[in-house]
């Protein structure tokens, strides 16, 4: 589980100007809206920000931490995680190893680190955090705040199979590919909703993962 699926072309920057993009362009300052219902997280997409509109105003706000973790290959790749089926919320999607925010974490980053080594067991030492990505809400009404790391490769995962049943790596250079990046729609009450996908060989990368993933591609590739 840590190779790449597919061989891909380069990314069309380096993996050493990647990371030092990122490092240049993310902070650690915790946006205000991760816990103020007063504050509607933008996407950037019209139909999604219209749903979160409607979320925000039939759900409290529950925060989330989720971590981007880009494995430093020579050709990076992104680890992903497929939930379980039995969970409550995004059952069977694929995802980044993250999950709600408890009491007892000190931040959001506290979370994402706790939070990846209790669903795939990946350490603390391999993981050196950049920054945080932008907030992101879901249809679940939950608050994400992606942090991105750079993860030292030589990792041995240990997959909790009651919060996730597979973790799998994607080249970095498919994902920052804006060629891969597919609008889908689907109905969210009465009116049409879209979302980001992209598809992985037999991988469906779709909603909020895939809503984050071109999040990036705009911070570190275009910004």
């Amino acid at each position: 589980m840590n190779e790449p699926l597919l061989k891909v072309e380069p990314a069309t920057i380096s993996s050493t100007e990647f990371f030092a993009r990122a490092r240049t362009r993310l902070t650690f300052d915790v946006p205000p809206g991760l816990v103020d219902p007063n504050v509607i997280p933008r996407t950037g997409d019209s139909g999604n920000d219209r749903m979160l509109e409607i979320v925000a105003q039939e759900q409290p706000v529950r925060p989330a931490a989720v971590l981007i973790p880009v494995v430093d290959h020579p050709e990076p790749t992104v680890l992903l995680t497929q939930r379980s089926p039995n969970l409550s919320s995004h059952a069977g999607q694929i995802s980044f190893p993250g999950g709600k925010i408890d009491a007892t974490d000190a931040s959001p980053l506290d979370a994402a680190l706790r939070e990846a080594c209790e669903e795939v067991g990946l350490r603390r030492e391999f993981i050196d955090p950049v920054g945080y990505l932008d907030l992101y809400g879901t249809a679940f009404g939950f608050r994400i705040l992606p942090t991105v790391a750079k993860v030292k490769p030589g990792f041995t995962l240990a997959i909790n199979e009651a919060e996730v049943v597979d973790a799998f790596e994607v080249p970095l250079a498919f994902l920052m590919n804006p060629e891969n990046h597919q609008i889908h729609t689907k109905e969210f009450r009465g009116m049409d909703r879209s979302y980001y996908a992209m598809p992985f060989a037999e991988r469906y990368i779709w909603g909020a993962t895939a809503g984050i993933l071109r999040v990036l591609y705009e911070r570190i590739y275009l910004s």
